[in-house]
């Protein structure tokens, strides 16, 4: 049994699947999920585990070197626009409608409890060497 980091299975298992250039969408529980990449859904009850948690948890263990959320954050949850601007100082920002779209080309969405809105950021992963 693994006694540190993220010890949900699934989740453990789907990330040590990534490689670079991977795109891993965290997102809040009313997110639309496109078919196609692997899912890990972790909402529990509206706002566990919220969306810093998760994002928190992921950084600890992957390789990140981009990312992109929508541009409607910064006006209609400005917490997660904060969240997201001290975790990503190059944070990439598109519309929603684009999020959307481009979340279909992910290999792996994690869907958290967030129930505030624009709780969402799609990853590029990178490589530790």
């Amino acid at each position: 049994m693994k006694k540190a980091g993220i010890l949900n299975r699934h989740l453990s298992g789907a990330l040590a699947e990534l490689g670079h250039g991977d795109g891993v969408l965290v997102c809040d529980a009313g997110m639309p999920i496109p078919d196609g990449p692997r899912v890990v859904d972790l909402a529990f009850r509206a706002g566990v585990p919220s969306f810093a948690e998760v994002l928190d948890g992921l950084l600890a263990e992957l390789v990140v070197e981009g990312a992109t959320a929508a541009r409607e954050v910064r006006s209609a949850n400005p917490a997660a626009a904060a969240l997201l601007d001290d975790r990503f100082p190059e944070l990439g920002l598109v519309s929603h409608d684009e999020l959307k779209a481009r979340s279909a080309g992910a290999r792996l969405v994690v869907r958290t409890g967030e129930a505030r809105p624009y709780a969402n950021v799609l990853l590029r992963c990178g490589v530790f060497f």
